[in-house]
């Protein structure tokens, strides 16, 4: 699911906090080390995901974060902000020259960059959240 979240959306919050879990508390996302991914630059974007890119050669940023249930890819275009709410369950992972992000039939791939290289230990821990999922729920983790 994409929302428009340039402005607040109390429907579409709802529905997030509905699918993916409500955000952590301040001290979870401290004992976590932290809950959010730095800015990283967007490379590819799957055919129904461009219409939330910029048209012209401008570089395209997004960041990721982690909720008890899935994580949201936030992608700037402009002044506007779109979110891609994705639970665990259909999230898969790739790492490629970068890391792309595969869910719903859409993928995301974001640059190996000196920024990709500093959001290392958070790729470890979303990794680890998804096992927990789906280990919670009794789906098999392959590694």
């Amino acid at each position: 699911m994409i929302f428009n979240t340039t402005h607040y959306n109390a429907e579409d919050q709802d529905l997030i906090n509905d699918v993916l879990g409500k955000p952590f508390s301040f001290f979870q996302s401290f004992r976590m080390g932290g809950i959010g991914s730095k800015r990283m630059i967007v490379d590819e974007v799957s055919p129904q995901l461009t219409q939330v890119m910029n048209k012209v050669s401008d570089i395209n940023y997004g960041n990721i974060e982690l909720r008890p249930n899935g994580i949201l890819v936030m992608i700037n275009k402009g002044l506007k902000n779109f979110t891609w709410a994705i639970p665990y369950r259909q999230l898969v992972i790739y790492k490629t020259y970068g890391l792309s992000i595969h869910a719903e039939g859409k993928f995301i791939r974001f640059r190996n960059n000196k920024m990709f290289q500093e959001n290392r230990s958070f790729f470890k821990k979303m990794i680890r959240l998804k096992v927990e999922s789906q280990e919670k729920y009794g789906i098999p983790a392959y590694e």
